[in-house]
């Protein structure tokens, strides 16, 4: 499932320098439809066996076989990744790996995992819209505070950051912020056919809420640890993985709401 662009050096360095000045960059339609058409038809048949709530899958095992697999294997946005790593860490990245999610937010317990700003352990982070609702007052729409941090040197001050930001309390002073204006963090509406890039270990981000009835699904793909190896990056990564998994198995063991007293 080839992506519908190629991208040489002074292509790269654009989306680097994009993604420096304005938190982001963009590639216009690098998705086609029959391959956006095949996404959803997955996505949608993943998200029937979870009735309607929330379900993130993490890692290449968890996708092996979907759709998604041609995604991450395609040689050019390997190349591109590469690329986009090498002009923000100013070296090559210790691993070629790209790990992926597929993240699907609805029903009630979407709108619990909403607003969860949080860094990737990954420095290069590109997205995929799948299902983007257009509709409505809650859609979903990304959130970005751009480039608040630079690439640590030691691991252990990742792991304090992350710790005193992604926590419940951090997270509603943040929201809190945001509704009295104190915090204004870029909005930015996702289409689905394009693929958007940003540097996601430097990045506060998160998902407005989505209204229960809608559906908001994205495919990621993480690239370039920097703290590559480190005993604090397996642990999170494995708690990541746990955390999603014991949701998903939670939402996709349940009757259908159709069933439900």
């Amino acid at each position: 499932m080839p992506l519908l662009f190629d991208m040489d050096e002074q292509h790269a360095q654009r989306l680097a320098d994009e993604i420096d000045a304005n938190g982001f960059a963009k590639l216009t339609g690098a998705v086609s439809n029959d391959e956006l058409a095949q996404l959803r038809d997955w996505t949608d048949a993943q998200a029937r066996q979870h009735h309607g709530e929330y379900f993130a899958y993490h890692g290449e095992q968890k996708l092996a076989g979907s759709v998604l697999a041609g995604f991450w294997a395609d040689p050019k946005l390997k190349h591109l990744l590469a690329g986009l790593y090498r002009r923000a860490a100013s070296r090559e990245a210790a691993s070629e790996r790209i790990f992926p999610v597929l993240r699907c937010v609805q029903g009630v317990h979407g709108r619990r995992e909403s607003n969860c700003f949080h860094y990737d352990a990954s420095l290069v982070t590109a997205l995929i819209p799948v299902f983007i609702p257009t509709e409505g007052a809650e859609r979903g729409d990304l959130m970005l505070f751009p480039n608040l941090r630079r690439v640590r040197g030691w691991v252990l001050f990742n792991v304090l950051e992350k710790a005193l930001l992604q926590n419940r309390f951090t997270r509603w002073l943040i929201c809190k912020g945001m509704h009295q204006g104190w915090l204004k963090p870029y909005v930015l509406k996702l289409e689905p056919g394009n693929i958007y890039f940003f540097w996601g270990y430097r990045t506060l981000h998160a998902n407005q809420a989505c209204s229960p009835e809608v559906k908001r699904a994205t495919a990621l793909f993480h690239f370039g640890d920097p703290h590559t190896g480190s005993l604090a990056t397996r642990w999170i990564l494995k708690f990541n993985q746990g955390r999603a998994r014991r949701i998903s198995n939670k939402t996709g063991s349940q009757p259908p709401a159709s069933t439900q007293g």
